[in-house]
């Protein structure tokens, strides 16, 4: 469901990059920022930028929005203090959407445990990059959807340790929804160029051990195709 209002909570380079990707799927965003500071960003950005402590002190949130149509993001850097934001957050509004960045896979459990509706590793971003390569609004909508909103679809990074599935084959030769249930978006070569798995680099890519391919799919199938390929990147 679209919301009216998205609440960010930390002012750093992961903030700038979530609203350039949702400002289109927002009525309103609210920047919350735990320090003050005189950062050219912040006095040149069109955005209302507020403060806030790690009180559990929620009243004036409560009474200017209406929660119920809110996304909050919890982007702080420090890791303890994302948790503790998260916590904070859930238990005052049971009812918020609570989408937070995790550094790895253990923040992104405890971050789970604390309440997030959703946890986005923060190397996972790269799928922004994805959507400015694309520039198609349907297709931004849909990943919109499956990195902030509720979705039973997943994006995963799945590194590529059994390369005998690949011996005389491209992946633009591969039907990955018929054989995997996923559907492969682009591959992260070991020398760390990134190309969309259509592109004509990738029709004649050869697949290599430590080559990461980005994914979507159910997070049933993509555990399938995790085993099947080596190992999950986070």
């Amino acid at each position: 469901m679209r919301k009216s209002t998205a609440l960010l909570f930390g002012y750093n380079d992961y903030t700038l990059e979530i609203v350039k990707n949702i400002s289109l799927y927002y009525e309103n965003i609210k920047i919350f920022r735990l320090d003050e500071g005189s950062d050219k960003n912040i006095q040149n950005s069109k955005y209302e930028i507020l403060r806030f402590d790690l009180s559990d002190d929620w009243d004036e949130l409560k009474g200017s929005v209406n929660i119920e149509e809110c996304t909050a993001f919890c982007l702080l850097e420090d890791t303890a203090e994302n948790i503790f934001l998260t916590i904070s957050l859930r238990e005052a509004f049971h009812e918020l959407t609570i989408v937070a960045l995790a550094d790895d896979k253990e923040s992104g459990d405890k971050l789970s445990l604390a309440g997030a509706s959703k946890v986005i590793p923060t190397i996972r971003t790269t799928a922004n990059m994805i959507v400015e390569m694309l520039e198609k609004p349907i297709i931004t909508q849909v990943l919109h959807n499956i990195l902030y909103e509720k979705s039973d679809l997943k994006i995963a990074q799945i590194r590529v340790d059994n390369t005998h599935k690949f011996e005389g084959v491209y992946p633009y030769d591969i039907d990955w929804g018929a054989e995997y249930n996923v559907l492969v978006l682009s591959v992260l070569r070991e020398d760390l160029e990134t190309e969309f798995i259509y592109s004509a680099k990738a029709r004649h890519h050869h697949i290599k051990e430590g080559d990461v391919f980005v994914v979507v799919g159910y997070e049933s199938d993509l555990g399938e195709f995790e085993k099947i390929m080596g190992s999950r990147y986070d």
